[in-house]
């Protein structure tokens, strides 16, 4: 037996999470009819912090991210305009940089949300508004971040990402019900074969 001290291990430090700089605007009426903008900024807030926590890369402290609330009509113009898709969706990202430069940029990117198909989601899916919203902002915040869902293993990638950071939420995992879809249909099609 030795008389030295053990070594202690000490737990590994904790991630730091860089202050965003948010800015957000209310375009639509719609989502002004929630109540107060305020209310608006604290759930993209905390949404935000998540996404971060969990995220590979980071961004420089102090970033500026804007967050534009908007309704389809507008959304559809935007994803037209700059995605060549005439058609309304729930959320769109615009990175300020390429992944390679996020973590020097004060800039990080412009997040837009539309109101009546966030709505109409969160209703069929049976969620709360709100809960699909912080996943929405999560979702844009990602692509911000250089994540993507191009291929299957981008998907499962950010997909991923999404889960644990909803979970540190307390939301359950929206791609659960999806994933027993799939495979419901694949066991479909498999005795279809058969």
């Amino acid at each position: 037996m030795t008389d030295r001290p053990r070594a202690r291990r000490s737990a590994p430090p904790a991630k730091t999470i860089p202050n965003l700089s948010l800015d957000i605007r209310a375009e639509s009426r719609r989502w002004r009819e929630l109540g107060h903008l305020a209310a608006l900024r604290d759930i993209a807030g905390e949404a935000l912090r998540a996404g971060l926590a969990v995220a590979p890369r980071q961004p420089l402290d102090g970033a500026e991210l804007s967050l534009l609330l908007t309704d389809d009509r507008r959304i559809r113009i935007v994803n037209r305009d700059w995605r060549g898709f005439d058609k309304a969706t729930n959320v769109l990202s615009f990175p300020a940089a390429p992944p390679a430069r996020i973590a020097a940029s004060p800039l990080l990117g412009d997040i837009v949300v539309a109101y009546e198909t966030v709505a109409r989601e969160a209703e069929a899916e049976g969620k709360s508004l709100a809960d699909h919203f912080r996943h929405l902002v999560i979702h844009g915040l990602l692509h911000l971040l250089g994540e993507d869902h191009e291929t299957e293993a981008e998907a499962r990638r950010m997909e991923a990402l999404e889960v644990e950071a909803l979970a540190s939420l307390g939301i359950a995992d929206p791609y659960a019900d999806s994933e027993l879809v799939k495979q419901a249909a694949s066991a479909s099609a498999e005795l279809s074969r058969s």
